[in-house]
């Protein structure tokens, strides 16, 4: 064997460096020595050039894969927070389905148990009505009724002055008062001639109206009365109302149409402290009402 030259020892060294050179392919961004770039090719020296390139792509590509994975991530977890809370409400809208479902079901049959009231309530007011319009025409008959019988009481007893006895309109009634100028002697029960005159006028009068009662009430003044016969003026009082209903039935008057009461000095027109005023309460008085019969049955019905 032949020894080495120094240009062979040379040429070997060369060829390992180059050998060595095109061998290594270095990480992204790590540099080659300058021995190594000097024996890189043209072609190597472009590939390096690319694989930098590419190597910042890909570091850049990273960080867009790492942000959207960043937002992928949160993406899915509001989806699945949106997922939770949709099935929060679903379960919510359910439950206020089945208590509206439940609730029209509620409201369906109060709103006929209501109209049902309703119906019943406006039936009975509708025959109230009826009742009502039926008592307002009861009530106007008699109000009719007893104006034309106060014109024909007025007209019977024209004869007679206005200090023997008077005829009013009071609280629906006919009111005739007779003084006792008229009826009686102080401390009597015994009707004048010409008193009994006047109650047989009245008696004519309440045998042609049927439909009309009669109260009769005997007043005094306050001046104590003790007598035989009568004891104190409520006595007396009686006792004068008792004589003009005798009269009245001996004209042919029902008794089943009249009272007879007495008052005394209990109710009194005017004052009794002066001679004026206790003879205005010497009186008796001939109250005329209409018969209620039709009007009683009437408000019973209210009461049912």
């Amino acid at each position: 064997m032949k020894p080495f030259s120094i240009q062979h020892l040379f040429t070997l060294g060369a060829f390992s460096v180059l050998i060595s050179s095109c061998a290594s392919v270095k990480p992204c961004g790590e540099p080659y020595s300058e021995s190594q770039q000097f024996f890189q090719s043209k072609k190597f020296k472009e590939a390096k050039v690319e694989r930098d390139s590419l190597c910042i792509r890909t570091t850049d590509l990273e960080g867009v894969l790492a942000a959207t994975e960043k937002d992928l991530k949160k993406a899915m977890e509001e989806l699945s927070a949106s997922e939770k809370k949709a099935a929060s409400l679903t379960y919510d809208l359910d439950a206020s389905q089945k208590a509206y479902d439940q609730l029209k079901l509620s409201s369906g049959a109060q709103v006929a148990g209501l109209s049902s009231d309703l119906a019943a309530k406006e039936k009975e007011l509708a025959n109230r009505e009826e009742r009502l319009k039926t008592l307002e025409e009861i009530l106007k008959k008699q109000d009719e009724l007893m104006n034309a019988l106060n014109e024909r009481v007025k007209k019977a007893l024209m004869g007679f002055d206005s200090d023997e006895l008077s005829v009013e309109m009071r609280d629906g009634k006919v009111y005739v008062s007779m003084s006792d100028k008229l009826l009686f002697k102080s401390g009597s029960d015994a009707v004048e001639p010409k008193g009994v005159q006047a109650v047989k006028k009245i008696a004519d009068v309440m045998n042609k109206n049927l439909d009309i009662n009669m109260a009769v009430e005997g007043h005094t003044d306050s001046i104590p009365i003790n007598t035989n016969r009568f004891k104190d003026n409520w006595d007396l009082s009686v006792a004068r109302a008792t004589s003009v209903v005798r009269i009245l039935t001996g004209d042919g008057v029902d008794a089943t149409r009249l009272i007879a009461s007495g008052k005394g000095e209990f109710s009194p027109k005017a004052t009794n402290s002066t001679k004026e005023g206790r003879a205005t309460n010497r009186r008796t008085e001939l109250v005329l009402s209409p018969k209620l019969n039709e009007l009683l049955q009437l408000l019973g019905q209210y009461e049912k």
